[in-house]
C-alpha cells in the first residue's frame, strides 16, 4: 500500500473511532483524474496541455458554485507533482482570510521557497477569491510578479468582475459554466450504481432542477435523500431536502387564480408549518410556475413583478407568512 493511500486509511479510521460520520459523498466521488470532470470539455482540454508541458501561467476559475473549478485545481496539481503534491500546494480560503497580512505572510512565505520535484514551481489556491478586499488583492498583484519562477497561482471565484484588472491581466482566465441535465445525469447513475441505489427519471429531473448545475448540491441533496431510503423517489427528494415540488407551487398559484383564497391560504400554511419550507425558497418554486401556468400574458407579467416585490421585502426582513399571504391576495386580485 502506497504512503498516501496509508495516511488517507489511517485519518479515515481515527475519525471512525471518534465517532465522525463517514467521509460525505461530495468528496468521497470528486473526481480524481481530468477525464471523470463532466461538462468543462474546453477546460479540461487545455489543463491537459499545460501538465503534458509541466508549465503553466497564473490561472483564474470563474464561475458557479459546484462546476469543478476547486476539483480541477486539485487534479491539475496532484498530476504534476505526484506524491509530492502536499508539500507543493497551499490552499486558502479568501472568504476566511481576505485580509493583506494574510497574503503579506501565509502567501509570501510559502511562494519564496523552491518546489520539491521536478517541476520548478509551486501551487497556491486562493478559493473565493472575490471575497478578497482590493488592498489584499493590490499585495497579491505584486507577489503575482514578484515570485513567478517558483509559484503559480490560481484564483477561483464566483465573479470574476470582483477581482481587479491589473490581476486579471496576469492570469489566463477559465470561464466555467453550469452543468446541464446530461451532465448531472452521469454523476448521479456513477453513484448510483456504486451506492445501489434506485432512482427513477423523475428523481433525476428533480435533482436537476434543484441543483440548478450544482453538481456538489446535487450529490449532497442524493446523499440526504440515500439517508431515508433506497429507492430515491421525487416525493422523497423534495421531502428530505425540505422544498416544496413543483406540483404543489402549481397547486397554490391555481387556487388564488381561481379565486379560493382561503384554500390557497390552508395549502400555504401547511407547506410552512409541516413541511418546513423556508419562506425565500417558496418563492422561487413560485416563479418558476408562473411562467407555465396557462394565463393571459399581461397578467403573468403583473404577477411575476408582485413575485419580485414580495421577494424582496421577505429578503430584507419582512414577515414571511404575511407577505406570501399577500401575494396570494394578489393573484387572486388579477385573477378576477
Amino acid at each position: 500500500m502506497k504512503k498516501e493511500e496509508k495516511e488517507e486509511k489511517m485519518e479515515k479510521d481515527e475519525k471512525r473511532e471518534k465517532g465522525y460520520e463517514e467521509i460525505i459523498w461530495a468528496e468521497k466521488y470528486r473526481p480524481q483524474d481530468l477525464d471523470e470532470i463532466v461538462g468543462q470539455d474546453e477546460i479540461v482540454r487545455r489543463a491537459k496541455a499545460f501538465i503534458e508541458q509541466k508549465n503553466m501561467p497564473h490561472l483564474l476559475f470563474a464561475g458557479p458554485a459546484g462546476t469543478g473549478k476547486t476539483t480541477l485545481a486539485l487534479v491539475i496539481v496532484k498530476k504534476l507533482f505526484g506524491k509530492n503534491w502536499r508539500e507543493n500546494y497551499l490552499e486558502l480560503n479568501a472568504s476566511d482570510e481576505r485580509g493583506i497580512n494574510v497574503i503579506r505572510e501565509k502567501v509570501k512565505d510559502f511562494a519564496r521557497t523552491k518546489a520539491i520535484g521536478n517541476v520548478p514551481f509551486k501551487i497556491i489556491f486562493l478559493d473565493e477569491a472575490d471575497a478578497l478586499t482590493r488592498e489584499a488583492q493590490q499585495a497579491l498583484r505584486r507577489t503575482m510578479e514578484n515570485f513567478t519562477s517558483t509559484c503559480r497561482f490560481i484564483l477561483s471565484c464566483n465573479y470574476s468582475s470582483k477581482i481587479i484588472d491589473p490581476i486579471q491581466s496576469r492570469t489566463t482566465i477559465f470561464r466555467f459554466k453550469a452543468l446541464s441535465f446530461d451532465d448531472i445525469k452521469k454523476v448521479i447513475e456513477r453513484i448510483a450504481k456504486n451506492e445501489k441505489l434506485k432512482i427513477d427519471k423523475e428523481a433525476i429531473k428533480a435533482l436537476y432542477e434543484l441543483s440548478e448545475g450544482d453538481c456538489r448540491r446535487v450529490i449532497n441533496m442524493l446523499q440526504a435523500t440515500a439517508s431515508i431510503s433506497k429507492e430515491i423517489t421525487e416525493e422523497k427528494i423534495y421531502e428530505a431536502v425540505a422544498q416544496v415540488s413543483p406540483k404543489d407551487a402549481s397547486s397554490i398559484l391555481n387556487l388564488a387564480f381561481e379565486g379560493k383564497f382561503n384554500e390557497a391560504r390552508e395549502k400555504l400554511m401547511n407547506i410552512l408549518t409541516k413541511q418546513g419550507v423556508y419562506g425565500l425558497d417558496l418563492i422561487k418554486s413560485f416563479q418558476k410556475e408562473i411562467a407555465a401556468i396557462d394565463i393571459p400574458i399581461e397578467k403573468k407579467v403583473k404577477i411575476m413583478e408582485k413575485v419580485a416585490e414580495i421577494e424582496f421585502r421577505i429578503a430584507e426582513g419582512g414577515d414571511e407568512l404575511i407577505q406570501l399571504e399577500s401575494l396570494l391576495a394578489f393573484i387572486s386580485y388579477v385573477g378576477k
